[in-house]
């Protein structure tokens, strides 16, 4: 909720996980870890700036996010995408918090 607030000045609530996924980056080898949620988006604080380095938050259709394949950070972002559209929910209490 913190991230999406800072990269994107929406307000987002989230209801499931649509995946949790691993990548090796070929380059340096550098692993990432990425958990996918999907929920509401509530409300967008228009006067909120965003994080450094964040121009704007665009909303992007499946089509056109296949079509800048090339400009996306790594290939988690079309596979969230996918599992999201192919109807994957999983519950929120998959993951566990450790204080």
């Amino acid at each position: 909720m913190r991230e999406t607030l800072e990269e994107t000045a929406w307000q987002f609530r989230p209801e499931f996980i649509s995946g949790i996924y691993q990548w090796t980056q070929t380059q340096n080898r550098q692993t990432f870890l990425r958990v996918c949620f999907t929920g509401q988006a509530l409300i967008q604080d228009t006067e909120r700036e965003l994080d450094c380095g964040i121009v704007e938050a665009t909303w992007l259709s499946h089509d056109d996010v296949l079509q800048r394949q090339d400009q996306l950070r790594s290939p988690l972002v079309l596979q969230c995408l996918n599992d999201y559209l192919a109807g994957h929910r999983y519950p929120l209490e998959l993951l566990s918090h450790i204080p």
